[in-house]
């Protein structure tokens, strides 16, 4: 396997490993509402959905930023 193509599926692989915390918020919040587990009438549930995006996005940020940390060492 040449370097460039051991290079690309290492990058592919570590975008799709940082990609993995946002897309587990959103199936939470996908099975949370498919399992009926809150309805719509749920209080606060607006500021819970916003608050389970929010922590998959920055887990997601800070996985990407590791990656390229190490990268620059």
């Amino acid at each position: 396997m040449s370097s460039s193509l051991k290079l690309q599926s290492r990058y592919l692989l570590e975008v799709a490993t940082a990609f993995v915390p946002w897309l587990v918020s959103m199936y939470t919040l996908y099975w949370l509402d498919y399992a009926e587990i809150w309805a719509p009438d749920t209080a606060h549930r607006d500021k819970i959905a916003v608050l389970i995006l929010a922590t998959g996005m920055v887990l997601s940020f800070l996985v990407h930023s590791y990656f390229i940390k190490r990268k620059q060492r």
